[in-house]
């Protein structure tokens, strides 16, 4: 399944997610971490929901995580109504959050949890890309 068979809806951006969905647009993955306690927040808001914290500041995350829980798809809904099948995953990112998501560029079966994948922009228009993952390819060898 490749990043083309998926719809790419254009995401709502509010004033609180308006750095993380730029920095997508420009192929980063930023997210907000709490200046006092140091946790790294997701969904992006603007205080920290660890401390209550609203002291927030942006980093460029690695872009790197592994599968935590994955599904394949046989029958969406809404814009993927008519997407054949897909993955739906939570990724647990290297800097600690897991976000939900999509895994493109593979084979459903070949998928495993724990396996590293890195982030994939696809584009949604004009202000924004969709943050989905792809598997990193290893050079082991059989």
């Amino acid at each position: 399944m490749s990043s083309a068979e998926l719809p790419v809806p254009s995401p709502a951006i509010t004033p609180d997610t308006k750095p993380f969905w730029d920095a997508t647009k420009a192929g980063k993955l930023m997210l907000p971490r709490c200046q006092k306690c140091g946790f790294v927040i997701w969904y992006p808001r603007q205080f920290c929901p660890e401390c209550g914290h609203n002291c927030v500041e942006w980093f460029e995350a690695s872009g790197r995580g592994s599968i935590y829980s994955f599904t394949t798809v046989r029958r969406g809904e809404g814009a993927y109504r008519e997407t054949p099948l897909y993955v739906l995953a939570f990724v647990e990112l290297q800097e600690g959050p897991r976000v939900l998501t999509n895994i493109i560029d593979c084979d459903p079966a070949q998928l495993q949890i724990g396996q590293s994948v890195s982030a994939v922009f696809c584009d949604a228009g004009d202000e924004a890309a969709l943050l989905r993952f792809r598997p990193l390819i290893t050079d082991k060898q059989p």
